[in-house]
């Protein structure tokens, strides 16, 4: 019997065809491969699913989640499952980063409404538990995406910056020093 994390990698997740042109194509080589070109060296990510990587843990982080399209003709999947994502990186100076799938394994357990007795019972099966985590994964993906699309629409150049998306996460952490520092001094 195959576990829920070899079930969810097999899986190959879905993002609208929208966020295409106007962020997977213009920040990763999506849709070429590995080449040589100077197109797709000028990028900032490799494969298309480091976009989805990223754009799932912006919404993630921001615990911000919508909905994909009911229109499956505006649907597209990345071309290659969760299991291969940062296996290899041919990239100069890029080393392969497989750890991340743990960590968005865990947050989805985290974040999805599983009933784990249901399924230790057999009242439900491991193929509807995972479906759930990748429809939690695309709506946290779907955010993130929507975010970058309105982030670029005020400004186009946002995300040109070196140090764009890091800032981005940074964001977060200064919310969290944020709520500490406003619940004030702990009283013993």
């Amino acid at each position: 019997m195959e576990s829920l994390y070899e079930l969810w990698g097999k899986r190959n997740p879905q993002w609208e065809k929208r966020y295409q042109d106007t962020i997977l194509e213009v920040f990763s080589d999506y849709g070429k491969g590995v080449n040589k070109y100077q197109d797709a060296r000028g990028k900032i990510f490799g494969a298309g699913y480091e976009m989805f990587i990223l754009a799932f843990f912006i919404g993630l982080y921001y615990d911000q989640t919508k909905p994909l399209t009911d229109d499956k003709a505006k649907l597209k999947s990345l071309g290659q499952a969760i299991m291969y994502w940062g296996n290899i990186e041919t990239r100069t100076g890029r080393s392969a980063y497989p750890r991340i799938r743990d960590y968005m394994f865990a947050a989805l357990i985290a974040r999805t409404d599983i009933d784990f007795i249901a399924l230790e019972k057999g009242d439900i099966t491991a193929r509807s538990v995972v479906d759930k985590m990748i429809e939690k994964m695309e709506q946290y993906a779907n955010f993130g995406f929507d975010y970058i699309q309105e982030k670029l629409e005020d400004d186009p150049n946002h995300f040109f910056k070196d140090t764009a998306f890091l800032t981005v996460f940074q964001t977060f952490l200064n919310k969290k020093e944020e709520e500490v520092d406003s619940d004030g001094p702990e009283e013993l």
